[in-house]
């Protein structure tokens, strides 16, 4: 007796759903006795744990925050780390408290960018055994991108310009050093160019390789094992750079009550960036904003 197919569910006639025409339902694999170890567990090593600070754009005590390798189709795309290898389920009370003031600020800070509207926080954790939060940004005025398939979007828009990913990463970074912790990202510098004659001459563009960009979906953190495809080893014997490992955030002292204690700077609730007058900026919305207006007002959706 031949097996019926499964029909194809009904959100993908939502306007949400980057794909159109003839679908099917790929054929569902037979479940495994043992699943594989992640990146982090038993012998397999983990990349955030060997990853420096400098490839992050914030390091605190305990978190740090990192960004994609090169722009892609979101406004943002931010990763929360803990410093400890640690899974969600394994925080003890301390960074389970500090998971939530960092997801909040973190998520404010992300929608105080122009052009954005929300914020999506996912957590998989299919790839790796080290906590990785996604923050990602969704364009405002885009309607279509709301909802479950944002990450999937990510690798289908075409990137935003590398000058607009850096200075966003800037004011994000910028934002967090407000609460304590170190920036590390730099926004882009200006280029001066002045021209070499007087007289016009054609100009010949240089030649512009595209790059395929790193999106959410085939971030190596998301990837299981068995879906990874290795790439051809090259045979040339010319130097390969390694690329920027992860990024994430920052914490403060506890006394030995479990009480916070100020001055080093992490996850602090109650605390509110300063002006340099050293008085705190808030709008109706309850968003900080300081000097330079990193923060934008609260957007509301119809």
């Amino acid at each position: 007796m031949q097996d019926t197919p499964p029909s194809v569910p009904d959100f993908t006639q939502w306007p949400s759903f980057p794909f159109e025409g003839d679908l099917r339902v790929k054929q569902l694999d037979d479940p495994v006795a043992v699943e594989p170890p992640r990146r982090g567990e038993a012998d397999r090593e983990c990349t955030a744990c060997n990853a420096p600070d400098e490839a992050y754009i914030w390091v605190g005590e305990r978190w740090r925050v990192r960004a994609m390798d090169r722009p892609t189709g979101l406004p943002m795309v931010l990763i929360l780390e803990s410093r400890s290898h640690l899974d969600l389920g394994d925080l003890p009370n301390l960074l389970a408290a500090e998971l939530g003031v960092m997801t909040v600020r973190l998520e404010r800070a992300v929608r105080s960018l122009d052009g954005v509207a929300r914020v999506h926080v996912n957590r998989w954790g299919d790839g790796s055994a080290h906590l990785h939060m996604w923050f990602l940004a969704r364009p405002y005025g885009r309607l279509q991108l709301r909802g479950t398939f944002l990450s999937l979007w990510d690798s289908i828009l075409p990137p935003i310009s590398e000058e607009q990913w850096r200075e966003n990463l800037a004011m994000v970074a910028a934002w967090l050093a407000e609460f304590g912790g170190r920036p590390l990202a730099e926004p882009p510098r200006i280029r001066w160019e002045a021209p070499s004659t007087l007289s016009p001459s054609p100009a010949s563009a240089p030649e512009e390789t595209e790059e395929e960009s790193a999106s959410v979906i085939e971030a190596a953190d998301e990837i299981p094992e068995s879906e990874a495809v290795e790439e051809p080893e090259e045979t040339d014997a010319t130097e390969t750079d390694d690329g920027p490992a992860d990024a994430v955030e920052g914490g403060r002292p506890v006394d030995a009550e479990g009480h916070e204690e100020r001055g080093s700077g992490d996850a602090d609730a109650g605390d509110e960036p300063e002006n340099a007058a050293g008085s705190v900026v808030t709008d109706e919305a309850g968003r900080l904003s300081g000097n330079g207006g990193r923060a934008a007002s609260e957007r509301t959706a119809g």
